[in-house]
């Protein structure tokens, strides 16, 4: 998959901790389509493989964080007491776990609480950062004298609310402090890192940050080629040129274009230059039919209008002074516009004073819907 590095080093992570160690959690950032949430699943995979309990989340509007961790807490301590009767750090981190469902008014989930008491003063003061930490900390506690850890992964974390936000760093700190083994690994948009800083001025301590990007020519020509190989089908050298110039090496892309080829390519064994070139308009139509539309038809026409002038600059980052005479409006009209934008994940900020788009690719969708509807 290209990722190599990453997958190195969350290894050494897991390790680390695993023999009482010190290890950062994750925050990966990028645009879309760039294998971020491939990524969790394969720092998933590790963990699980080195005896890690792990759980996965996605943020939104409706999640609820002290459910959703009350949940991860009661399947990991599942694990931990399976085939034998609970530790005293066990029961521990359930009376724990009990008195944060019964302060945060979370039911119980099953009988694993059953004949469990709150542990008075601990994950019960009614303040979300504190109890989390509470939580995590007996947690990991427990799960460090059964010589195992706890992996949190967590998707689209720039929807996350900043209170939600502010308690989950100041959680994880606590937990770092002690170097439990307990880590989180997430992921989100570029605009995530201006939210981390703003949430708590200590963030930058809890992460290894990693910017992913599109794959460099060499992994992208493999990502195509490995998976076709492992079926008697050869790559073309010419088609897998082709595809990375025509998809900049996006991995969401090359699966698109690649499947597209695949399909068209007559074979027997091979795909060439020529299945390439004719996968291109199968490949984009799709990638508008779905991955762009999707996102598309979700803003009112005065968004539209506003992506369009952007758009109409090229590819970006733009300033924002130039998106706005694009648009004919002035500079503050078009923040106050494109806030929504942002927070909807369509559009960030990269710096003061500029906008770009978080999809790829998406300002020559835009200029390709333009033509459309005047055509």
């Amino acid at each position: 998959m290209g990722r190599s590095p990453e997958l190195r080093d969350f290894e050494d992570a897991i390790l680390s901790l695993s023999a009482g160690g010190f290890a950062q959690s994750v925050l990966l950032t990028g645009l879309r389509g760039v294998g971020k949430t491939v990524l969790l699943g394969e720092y998933a995979r590790i963990a699980e493989a080195n005896g890690w309990v792990r759980s996965r989340l996605e943020a939104g509007a409706r999640l609820s964080l002290p459910a959703e961790m009350a949940a991860i807490a009661r399947r990991a301590l599942m694990r931990f007491s399976h085939g034998e009767a609970l530790s005293q750090w066990g029961r521990r981190a359930l009376g724990a776990l009990k008195s944060f469902q019964v302060r945060w008014r979370l039911p119980d989930a099953g009988d694993l609480e059953v004949g469990v008491s709150p542990v008075a003063g601990l994950a019960d003061s009614g303040l979300l950062h504190h109890d989390l930490g509470d939580l995590f900390g007996q947690l990991g506690e427990a799960a460090r004298r059964r010589g195992v850890g706890v992996l949190v992964t967590l998707d689209e974390l720039q929807y996350l609310s900043r209170e939600d936000l502010e308690a989950l760093i100041a959680a994880l700190h606590r937990v770092s402090q002690d170097r439990l083994p307990f880590l989180l690994a997430a992921a989100g948009l570029p605009s995530l890192l201006g939210k981390l800083g703003d949430a708590k001025t200590y963030s930058e301590r809890l992460f290894e940050f990693r910017v992913i990007n599109s794959l460099p020519e060499e992994d992208a020509r493999a990502a195509l080629r490995e998976p076709a190989e492992e079926r008697g089908v050869r790559f073309h050298s010419e088609a897998t040129d082709r595809i990375f110039r025509e998809t900049s090496g996006y991995p969401y892309f090359l699966q698109a274009f690649g499947r597209e080829a695949w399909n068209l390519a007559p074979g027997p064994d091979a795909i060439t230059l020529q299945d390439a070139e004719a996968a291109i308009p199968r490949a984009v139509a799709r990638l508008d039919a779905g991955f762009f539309r999707v996102r598309y038809d979700r803003v009112s026409p005065e968004e539209q209008a506003l992506l369009l002038a952007m758009a109409s600059l090229g590819r970006g980052p733009h300033r924002t002074g130039e998106a706005a005479a694009a648009l004919g409006s002035s500079p503050s009209e078009f923040e106050s516009r494109f806030k929504p934008l942002e927070k909807r994940g369509l559009c960030f900020a990269p710096r003061t004073g500029e906008v770009a788009f978080t999809v790829p690719g998406f300002h020559e969708f835009l200029l390709r819907e333009a033509r459309g509807s005047t055509a």
